[in-house]
C-alpha cells in the first residue's frame, strides 16, 4: 500500500466485505464481515490492527536458493523459486519463444518466465546470475510459492 501511495481499499462480493486502510501510523487496518445477525464474523465496522511483516521481495522478484542449501545439492547449484502461487508460462504466448531454456544465460533482471495470478501476467526475474540447466515445471502447470522453476549453474 505503501508503495503504491494507497490509503484505503475495499471489496464486496456476496456479502461479504473486506476493508484494509493505512492507519494514521502507516500500519494497515482490516475490517472484514459478512452480512447477516448469525454470521460467525464480526461486522463489517470491527477494525483489527495487523502486525507489519519483514519486508518481502516484491511481485516478480523471483527467490533463489544459494548454493548453501540443504546436504544432497551440488555446489554452485542453485533454484529460481516461485514468488507466488499461480500459473507457470515459459513465453509471453503459444506462438512465442521462450523467455529461458536449457542453456540459457541469465543476469539477475533476466526475466525467466511468467506467472499467472488472478489474471494477471507477473514477469518472474532470475535474480541470479548463471546458466540455466534444467527446466523443472511444464508450461501451464500450476506452481505453489517457493517451488522450484528453475535449476542454474551459478557463475
Amino acid at each position: 500500500m505503501k508503495r503504491s501511495e494507497l490509503t484505503e481499499f475495499a471489496v464486496e462480493e456476496e456479502g461479504f466485505k473486506l476493508k484494509i486502510r493505512r492507519g494514521a501510523n502507516g500500519l494497515p487496518i482490516v475490517s472484514s464481515g459478512r452480512s447477516g445477525s448469525n454470521s460467525p464474523f464480526p461486522s463489517a465496522d470491527t477494525a483489527f490492527p495487523v502486525a507489519t511483516a519483514p519486508a518481502t521481495p516484491a511481485p516478480g522478484a523471483a527467490q533463489v536458493l544459494t548454493p548453501a542449501a540443504p546436504a544432497g545439492d551440488e555446489a554452485g547449484i542453485g533454484y529460481i523459486k516461485s514468488p507466488m502461487v499461480g500459473t507457470f508460462y515459459r513465453a509471453p504466448s503459444p506462438e512465442s519463444k521462450s523467455f529461458a531454456d536449457v542453456g540459457t544465460k541469465t543476469v539477475e533482471n533476466s526475466v525467466v518466465c511468467i506467472i499467472e495470478a488472478m489474471k494477471i501476467m507477473n514477469e518472474i526475474q532470475a535474480e541470479v546470475k548463471g546458466t540455466v540447466l534444467e527446466v523443472l515445471v511444464e508450461n501451464g502447470q500450476p506452481v505453489e510459492y517457493g517451488q522450484r522453476l528453475f535449476k542454474v549453474k551459478l557463475g
